[in-house]
């Protein structure tokens, strides 16, 4: 991480000439500009920037939408007003002479841009500091590894690529040598960002690895999050490779997005543990029970798109029934943790095409909506979640997922109607897209036999 005197520093040195100030789009993605690094020492750091506030109101192309209140031909498609956070100010290797900020969204009147990812997640941690509560998260991404460029990738229609690995290598030293050069880059290059990185591993998937990092604070965890997955795309595309992290981009495991998510005293105590093991405080098991009674109504926050939902199939490590288990990965929710100090739980139903800012926005509202009702923890699952079939059912499309989003109350009592109605529009338009796409699959079963 940098301090602003360093950023001086290194620009007067010549070492660093580029500042880029990035934002969150609402698919979590990194959206900004770049800047001459003496032109935002001038300027930029004092006054900030604009930018077209059509880039929370578009598609994953980047086509202009209707159904937006905030951006429209209407409204004349006006700008928003990019501030940097200097907190997040760091260097990014992977792009030589380069630093990297991450700003929040506010009109140009000064308010904040409340639909604004960043913002929902601030948002949910105000209403936890309300109660002497600060949120930690950690997340788990990952990702299918290439040998296809992304434009080779993208000319050939995503068929007949090149993994990685060509077998199972989960936990395997000699399958993941064969792409530990790409691996050593990322992990070092985060490091040098400001990120800790500690582990990386295979994964089931042929050319699958994970690549995990030190929980933070939510709001870091998430910023992390976001300049990780860009970053590791930069790295590979450098390398001739390409990754995804698409939730399901063939019939075999998908890239899962596992978040840990625990919470401490504004002093820094943490208040999940209760004696040994896995003895949970009140508290914990209050959160819990939020998580776990939201997630129904909070599910397009952790699966945002028309993919999200091939993950979840029985026997697949992704859950299907809204249930909770101590280390029992068939729930949607697994506690962890080996003391109280480090008491918590992880939320495995989100993909490795999620927002981070949302997700763990909605694990801070649904652990709200706990302990301000003081619910209830039903017994643990114990054993396979996916037999369960009294078990309430995570959410099986999009379309259903945006139902019960949009005629949430709890939704819009902890976000506000303007953000429950934003982002109900945002999967009405990725279902309309998705509605009159003709696919690969209609192709084959019907151009001939039909």
């Amino acid at each position: 991480m940098l301090t602003l005197d360093e950023l001086r520093t290194a620009v007067a040195a010549g070492t660093i000439d580029t500042v880029v100030l990035a934002i969150a789009d609402m698919q979590g993605r990194l959206q900004g500009k770049r800047f001459h690094a003496r032109h935002f020492l001038d300027e930029v750091v004092k006054n900030g920037t604009e930018g077209c506030n059509y880039l929370l109101a578009v598609d994953v192309d980047m086509n202009t939408v209707d159904g937006y209140a905030m951006s429209s031909w209407a409204s004349g498609y006006g700008d928003f007003a990019m501030v940097p956070d200097l907190d997040t100010l760091r260097r990014t290797p992977w792009q030589p002479g380069t630093a990297l900020v991450l700003a929040d969204l506010a009109s140009l009147d000064g308010a904040p841009v409340v639909a604004s990812p960043r913002q929902i997640l601030r948002r949910q941690l105000e209403r936890l500091g309300e109660r002497g509560l600060v949120a930690y998260a950690g997340t788990e991404l990952e990702f299918i590894v290439y040998r296809d460029s992304y434009e080779g990738a993208w000319r050939r229609g995503y068929r007949d690529l090149t993994p990685v690995n060509l077998y199972n290598v989960d936990y395997s030293l000699l399958g993941t040598a064969r792409v530990e050069p790409l691996l050593r880059r990322i992990r070092n290059e985060m490091a040098d960002a400001g990120l800790q990185p500690e582990s990386a591993k295979g994964e089931c998937n042929l050319g699958q690895h994970e690549i995990a990092f030190r929980f933070a604070d939510a709001l870091a965890c998430a910023d992390n999050h976001s300049v990780y997955k860009n970053g590791a795309k930069e790295i590979a595309a450098q390398e001739g490779m390409a990754l995804t992290f698409m939730a399901k981009p063939n019939q075999r495991e998908g890239n899962s997005c596992h978040i840990h998510f625990s919470l401490r005293s504004d002093s820094g105590e943490a208040v999940f543990g209760e004696g040994d093991g896995h003895g949970m405080s009140t508290l914990m098991r209050q959160a819990l029970a939020g998580v776990l009674a939201t997630m129904p109504e909070f599910t397009l926050l952790y699966a945002p798109n028309i993919n999200s939902y091939k993950r979840y199939q029985p026997g697949s490590f992704a859950p299907t029934a809204v249930r909770w288990g101590t280390d029992n990965r068939t729930c949607a929710l697994r506690v962890v943790g080996h003391s109280a100090d480090a008491l918590r739980f992880e939320n495995r139903v989100p993909g490795g095409d999620v927002n981070p800012y949302l997700a763990i926005a909605a694990m801070a509202a649904g652990a709200l909506y706990g302990i301000e009702n003081a619910l209830e923890l039903e017994d643990p699952c114990t054993g396979n979640a996916y037999a369960d079939a009294s078990a309430p059912r995570v959410a099986g499309t999009l379309r259903e997922a945006a139902e019960r989003w949009e005629s949430s109350a709890v939704a819009r009592e902890a976000f506000g109607a303007e953000v429950v109605d934003h982002y109900a529009n945002y999967a009405r338009v990725e279902l309309a897209a998705f509605d009159a796409a003709v696919t690969d699959w209609e192709l084959y079963r019907g151009f001939e036999r039909l």
